[in-house]
């Protein structure tokens, strides 16, 4: 029976294959993409993925039923917090303009099996997205014509009460989204024209918002006649930041389309802060103007803009909002179709999803298989499924991508840079020889994490310490630390933050609702959690991290990621069980597919050797000094000696 059990060697080499990093190329500007995008191409993007439906819809929501005219704040808290997941997307963007997003930024810094999870979680969010979105626009549009368009189809095509189903096959939604996969597919530079057309139209819709609210305002609506600035207190400023947080996801389009920029260093991270900036500005303004035109309470949560105008007597400037509308909604399902094709590219182009998807137009230099098949896919999803109840599943999917973003910030910012570490021998042996030192003495070698050597027993004294490695300032409080490879202790309390947080976060959300936990053991569980949670992050500070001039870094490295890693844990674990079961169930068709073909066709899994294993020695001189040696050995040749001078060539003949 044991013999059928598993050696522990071969669990080793399985995590490690599950844990194995992406090698980026030395020119990551190198691409089959074409590099046409400047940062104004980049700014609208991300403007038209942020500035949707949300703007004419989610703030008469928030202000009537959650917030009141404290959305306002809402929107502030939110848009900050934002900022944080936004800021690491930007340092990624710079450091590897590369395609992918949240995808490629795990690989490269977390792992292999994360960052094919995220993508595929990214996947789902973008088709649900942009079917969401198209029904949407189709249902903004058929109410302008008095539902005629809906009962057409009903009467002549027939309705249908099947659960997951829509009640009717919404034919509208479909063709606008296959009319806007063709757009796309004939390359970057006509989406983003499309994109430029529609963005200009919306933000003049908004500036005749923002300049007709202002001269029809009231601030005698913000009254305590009228319940106040903040009549649902605190609780419902953070509930409406929670909800308003969602308005903001689509600036990580800015990311995918980084290996588009013409220089994605200074036009990533730009993009970033101008469009974020932009979109909450947008946001704030629009709630201003809104909650002083009528009084919040008798705000229409379905066309607040309109509806608001309609009473003040300006129906005409109706039509003005819904056509902004309508062109703020296409500008979000161009952003969902330009990303998902190019995320889906990145995974096959790494050998992790079905290699089809790799192929690249040489004409319009663009994915055009995935642009096809799941523009396919999400005209379907918006032509007979039921949305709503998956619109929800959104939220999980871009939470968990800004989560491990975050984590992948603080572990890449604590690595050693690429040229720090010594290379291979010439003879493509790993290079184990013994280096004198200064003083006569040999240096030791060890294998890294990243599969490099890389020596150790270096001049500790030395002012100058590389990324991950203990501040000369904590050695004699934290001397035991010294002794790891640079990095591991970071990691480590990297996962132990998580954690700490996925705890904490559940005692305030469960605590006292789900697990009525007493008031004692409720408090000594938030200090506990809490102290593990500082801990780490203190046990991370005191290491040294990569500082660069060259392109964009996040400011307050780990303190910017940690605290965003915490809200986005809070506002998952605030999302209902039916959400988590349905993720759960799409987590194991991830599963599936990453182990039934990812996990064998990886590029990584190709560069691994073969026959090869490696094994350490160890011999004891006369001199009472210990030598570690690191060698190649073929299975079933043992090397006589661990001396420098052992010949294994026979062996390998």
């Amino acid at each position: 029976m044991a013999r059928w059990l598993p050696r522990s060697t071969d669990l080793t080499r399985f995590c490690q294959k599950l844990n194995r990093v992406k090698t980026l190329e030395d020119d990551m500007m190198e691409t089959s993409f074409n590099r046409c995008l400047s940062t104004i191409d980049l700014t609208l993007l991300g403007i038209g993925g942020m500035v949707g439906s949300g703007l004419y819809v989610l703030t008469g929501t928030v202000a009537k039923e959650i917030a009141g005219p404290a959305v306002i704040v809402s929107f502030i808290i939110a848009g900050f917090a934002s900022l944080l997941a936004a800021l690491c997307y930007a340092e990624f963007g710079a450091r590897v303009p590369k395609t992918g997003s949240a995808y490629m930024f795990t690989y490269v810094s977390v792992g292999e099996i994360w960052a094919f999870l995220i993508g595929w979680n990214v996947l789902l969010e973008y088709m649900i997205g942009g079917a969401a979105v198209a029904r949407a626009w189709s249902g903004y549009l058929d109410s302008i014509f008095n539902h005629k368009i809906k009962n057409f189809t009903e009467t002549h095509v027939g309705a249908w009460q099947v659960p997951f189903l829509a009640h009717y096959p919404d034919f509208l939604a479909a063709a606008i989204l296959l009319v806007a996969t063709a757009f796309i597919s004939f390359g970057a530079k006509v989406s983003s024209w499309l994109n430029h057309v529609f963005s200009a139209i919306s933000m003049g819709v908004i500036l005749f918002i923002l300049i007709m609210g202002f001269v029809l305002a009231q601030p005698k609506n913000w009254s305590t006649q009228e319940g106040g600035f903040a009549p649902y207190g605190l609780s419902g400023i953070m509930a409406g930041t929670a909800t308003c947080f969602y308005a903001f996801v689509g600036f990580d389009v800015i990311a995918a389309s980084s290996e588009e920029a013409r220089n994605p260093q200074r036009a990533v991270p730009r993009a970033i802060a101008f469009s974020l900036g932009l979109a909450t500005g947008a946001y704030i303004l629009v709630s201003v103007v809104l909650t002083l035109m009528v009084p919040w309470h008798t705000l229409d949560p379905d066309s607040a803009l309109a509806d608001a105008f309609y009473r003040r007597g300006y129906a005409w400037a109706g039509f003005l909002v819904a056509a902004g509308s309508i062109c703020a909604m296409n500008t979000v399902l161009l952003s969902n179709l330009f990303s998902l094709p190019r995320i889906v590219y990145a995974m096959a182009e790494d050998g992790l999803f079905f290699q089809v998807f790799s192929r690249v137009h040489p004409r319009t230099q663009v994915p055009v298989v995935g642009i096809v098949v799941f523009g396919l896919l999400m005209a379907l999803l918006a032509l007979v499924f039921d949305l709503e109840a998956l619109v929800q599943f959104l939220s999980i999917g871009t939470l968990l991508a800004y989560t491990f973003v975050a984590a992948s910030i603080i572990v890449l910012r604590f690595q050693q840079h690429k040229g720090d570490v010594p290379a291979p021998g010439a003879s493509g042996r790993p290079n184990s020889e013994p280096h004198e030192g200064p003083s006569g003495g040999e240096l030791k070698e060890y294998e890294s994490f990243s599969d490099k050597l890389h020596l150790v027993d270096r001049d500790k004294s030395k002012e100058q310490r590389e990324p991950g490695q203990l501040k000369a300032a904590f050695e004699p409080y934290l001397e035991f630390l010294s002794d790891f490879y640079p990095g591991e202790v970071v990691t480590v309390a990297v996962v132990t933050l998580m954690v700490s947080a996925i705890c904490l976060c559940s005692i305030l959300v469960f605590g006292k609702t789900h697990l009525h936990l007493p008031t004692w053991s409720y408090s000594l569980l938030l200090v506990l959690f809490s102290l593990g949670f500082l801990l780490s992050l203190l046990l991370i500070w005191a290491h040294e991290q990569q500082h660069s001039t060259q392109t964009f870094q996040i400011p307050l490295v780990p303190l910017s990621p940690a605290l965003s890693i915490v809200l986005n844990i809070y506002l998952m674990l605030k999302l209902s069980y039916m959400t988590w079961l349905r993720f759960a169930v799409w987590l194991l068709l991830g599963l599936l597919v990453y182990f039934g073909y990812g996990i064998w066709h990886s590029k990584e899994n190709l560069r691994e050797p073969r026959a090869q294993r490696v094994s350490a020695r160890y011999v004891v001189f006369p001199g009472g000094s210990l030598e570690e040696r690191v060698q190649a050995v073929q299975p079933g040749c043992q090397p006589a000696t661990g001396l420098p001078d052992t010949n294994t060539d026979d062996c390998k003949r």
